[in-house]
């Protein structure tokens, strides 16, 4: 593991927990493409909360002043269940080759020992990073999108490259290529000197104010396709207050035991495109989002303004549409061959 080109990504300030008073957020105007980077103070508390940046979460002074770690997962069959990915603070699941998807994992506030399976990176991998800084791992790729993985200013971590002997490591209960695990923990401790992630997602001060809740319609179930040998569904828990996920109509575990959940659950509705000779998920710009939150679902539009930028949820308004505190998986699902279906219990 090498840093190189002077390519680490240092300029957002060290401090992970951000300053933000909890609140709603309204934009300006009703353009979706143009959500304000600054929250609008609407709260009564009297001081401001520090709020994990991945999370929504109130922290404590002085915790996660360290990097995130994205790293790209396995999904196939084989490779499941998966290490750590019930630790990640969020989750994108994406279509690659042969219909099946793949994950991009990040991890902030609590950092496993062990992550994986690790898998090769995409062409649409760059842009889903680009935003967190910190660390991206992962097993090789296409030089070409390496290269664009590289030239992310996020610190590029592969597996066999010199430097990254102490941090992968190949199990011996998987068969290859679906084997390569990673020690989160470790290389975090490694490079702490590296930024924290600023916020990504817009989150309510409390569950029952996030957007969904409050103007969403009832749905206990949310269900994607990616291709016809490719589902997901989330079903939502009132008791635990998050969402159950399974994959073509079982239920997901990690390695663990412990269930796949989720506090938010956010479709993007995306174009693919063929020509980089692999479906490659088309993030900048604008389209179709859906947001599930406390049992309830919000229809809005998603907007990525350029490959550093986070992926923004507004409402048909102009307004943000904000999460409830907690862990998200985002599915992007793609146009045309994808569905999405909800339905009420």
């Amino acid at each position: 593991m090498t840093r190189t080109g002077g390519a680490l990504a240092r300029g957002r300030g060290r401090t992970a927990a951000l300053l933000l008073l909890a609140g709603g957020l309204a934009l300006a105007g009703c353009t979706p493409s143009l959500p304000s980077e600054e929250p609008t103070p609407t709260s009564t508390l009297e001081a401001p909360v520090r709020l994990s940046p991945l999370l929504g979460t109130p922290v404590n002074e002085g915790d996660g002043e360290h990097p995130s770690l994205a790293a790209k997962i396995d999904n196939h069959p084989s490779a499941r269940p998966q290490y750590g990915l019930e630790h990640a603070d969020i989750v994108f699941e994406e279509l690659v080759e042969g219909g099946i998807t793949r994950y991009v994992a990040v991890w902030h506030s609590d950092l496993p020992p062990a992550v994986g399976p690790i898998r090769s990176i995409r062409p649409m991998d760059p842009d889903i990073v680009s935003p967190f800084g910190g660390i991206i791992a992962y097993s090789g790729g296409q030089d070409r999108f390496v290269r664009a993985m590289r030239e992310t200013g996020v610190l590029n971590a592969l597996e066999g490259e010199e430097g990254t002997a102490d941090v992968f490591w190949r199990s011996l209960e998987r068969q290859a290529p679906h084997n390569v695990l990673l020690r989160a923990d470790r290389i975090v401790a490694e490079n702490r000197d590296l930024d924290a992630p600023p916020l990504q997602f817009r989150y309510s001060p409390t569950p029952d104010e996030a957007a969904a809740v409050v103007s969403g319609e009832p749905s206990a179930t949310l269900e994607t396709t990616f291709s016809p040998t490719s589902s997901s569904a989330w079903a939502h828990d009132p008791r635990a207050g998050n969402y159950a996920r399974s994959q073509n109509g079982v239920p997901d575990v990690a390695q663990s035991g412990a269930p796949i959940t989720a506090v938010n659950v956010v479709v993007a509705r995306v174009d693919i495109d063929e020509s980089p000779g692999v479906p490659r998920t088309e993030l900048e710009g604008s389209g179709e989002a859906w947001i599930a939150t406390g049992g309830s679902i919000v229809r809005g539009t998603w907007v990525k303004e350029g490959a550093r930028a986070p992926l923004r949820l507004v409402s048909a308004t102009g307004t943000v549409l904000t999460l409830s505190p907690g862990n998200t998986w985002v599915e992007l699902v793609p146009n045309g061959t994808g569905t999405v279906r909800s339905a009420v219990s």
